[in-house]
């Protein structure tokens, strides 16, 4: 039976903007019992984990990457991250955080990890212990102490605003047992009385398997979904920096775009695949399964009821819900005039895609012609493409830098579709380089040049969209 209670995340970026988040979502206009029957699970503050680990978006390294390249860089890199979190700090101060004790748990976390690293180091070089056994700890906890910071900061500053906020470090710091997922989150929760304390939770969770090693960057929505699912909550509530729109607000334009309103979770796998982010595949499956709805709400415009993700939602009407994409594809096209009518050729194709760890994006295929769309800063796609040659020696293997753009709505069977839309690219002078579209009408997928990126999304945005309005 679910709860009373709402389980709600808040991103990095808007944590970096605390005071205004408490404002318009944690306190807004609330009093009393209203300030309650609610637990927030938090990331660390903007660019941290990059710092921490790597930068997301050009791989540079941080603490992580320079510790892993064996560079005489991490401590440095490390007190950067120190000197960052304490100017959070200062950044704060306004807000009431107590700059003493904020200060004191960055130095004592960041003292501790610069102690431990130096110890690794020192057992490592006696040649006994390979990386490959503490570089995966490592990483783990380097990433777990930027939530730390941030859930710490936040109910330093909600107590000095009379709301009785709990922290919940779910980062294991310090101890020596493990215990598995589920139980971590049902321990930290136990004697948690929702009704008058407001829990404000790490973003990471330390366990057995490792949920970096298994989620990598996306384990704080894992750690959101668990926690909804386990303490039964009656919605999930995700906060972000904007509305979930039928488009990028920055590349179409404010005025343009629509929030989007309901959709269900399988449109929300088709974003997570575009990486989209409305919600991480793997942590929405069982809140879909347990019937929990999600909301997306942007955390400065508190009175929009945003968009709920919900389990059987169906537009009434045929519509596009959202035109997005991605640019960063490389399209693998094998041809080879022996695949007509031999059984089992994809399957050894996908073989080496699945061995050499590579998830592709989208696909065609005729008579002589396989193409996977994989994304470009996927892993040992050189490997992955000796591989197939291997395979089928005779086989003309090539690669192209491509873009994918993603038109998805809940109900879009709508007559001449395909047609309004490889007209409304073909006046803009884009032209379609493949396309996929399955049975059930909720996805079709153009490929385009990269240079028509921007271009193409603008055009079936203008007609599916702000036409059809």
């Amino acid at each position: 039976m679910a709860g009373k209670h709402t389980v709600e995340k808040i991103g990095g970026t808007s944590m970096s903007q605390f005071g205004e988040v408490m404002k318009n979502v944690i306190i807004a206009n609330r009093k009393g019992a209203d300030l309650y029957d609610r637990v927030f699970v938090v990331s660390a503050y903007g660019g941290i984990t990059n710092l921490l680990l790597e930068d997301k978006k050009t791989g540079a390294p941080g603490v992580y990457g320079h510790f892993a390249q064996n560079s005489k860089e991490w401590p440095a890199a490390l007190e950067k991250v120190r000197k960052r979190m304490l100017d959070y700090n200062r950044s704060f101060e306004s807000l009431g955080l107590v700059q003493a004790a904020a200060d004191a748990f960055v130095n004592e976390r960041m003292d501790g990890i610069r102690d431990c690293l130096n110890d690794l180091l020192r057992v490592g070089s006696f040649g006994h212990f390979k990386e490959d056994d503490y570089l995966p700890p490592t990483r783990e906890f380097l990433a777990a102490v930027g939530e730390a910071h941030s859930a710490y900061n936040s109910v330093l500053i909600l107590r000095r605003h009379g709301v009785n906020a709990r922290f919940i470090d779910l980062t294991g710091w310090k101890e020596a047992e493990t215990y598995g997922f589920d139980e971590m989150i049902l321990r930290a929760f136990k004697d948690v009385d929702f009704s008058c304390e407001l829990p404000i939770v790490t973003g990471y969770v330390k366990y057995g398997d490792g949920i970096m090693t298994i989620f990598d960057r996306g384990y704080s929505e894992i750690t959101f979904s668990k926690v909804a699912v386990l303490t039964q909550a009656r919605e999930g509530i995700i906060h972000k920096e904007y509305h979930l729109c039928t488009g990028d607000p920055v590349l179409v334009g404010k005025d343009r775009v629509k929030v989007i309103g309901n959709t269900n979770f399988d449109i929300a796998d088709q974003l997570s695949d575009l990486e989209m982010e409305a919600i991480h595949a793997k942590a929405s499956k069982e809140m879909e399964n347990c019937r929990i709805p999600i909301r997306v709400k942007n955390a400065f415009e508190p009175e929009h009821p945003g968009t709920l993700i919900s389990h059987d939602y169906v537009s009434p009407l045929p519509r596009v819900e959202m035109i997005c994409g991605r640019d960063d594809l490389l399209a693998i096209e094998v041809f080879d005039s022996d695949m007509v009518g031999q059984c089992g050729y994809d399957y050894k194709l996908t073989k080496s895609l699945y061995e050499t760890g590579i998830s592709y994006i989208a696909k065609n295929t005729n008579a002589n012609t396989i193409t996977h769309y994989v994304p470009e800063k996927s892993k040992n796609i050189a490997r992955c493409v000796e591989l197939m040659k291997a395979t089928f020696p005779v086989a003309e293997i090539t690669i192209k830098e491509v873009a994918l753009i993603s038109v998805i709505g809940s109900n879009m069977q709508i007559p001449g579709f395909l047609s309004r839309s490889a007209n409304a690219l073909a006046r803009e002078g884009v032209n379609v380089l493949a396309l996929d579209q399955c049975m059930r009408q909720v996805n079709i997928q153009f490929i385009v040049e990269r240079g028509d990126f921007d271009r193409a999304q603008l055009a079936l945005h203008r007609e599916l969209v702000e036409t059809a309005e």
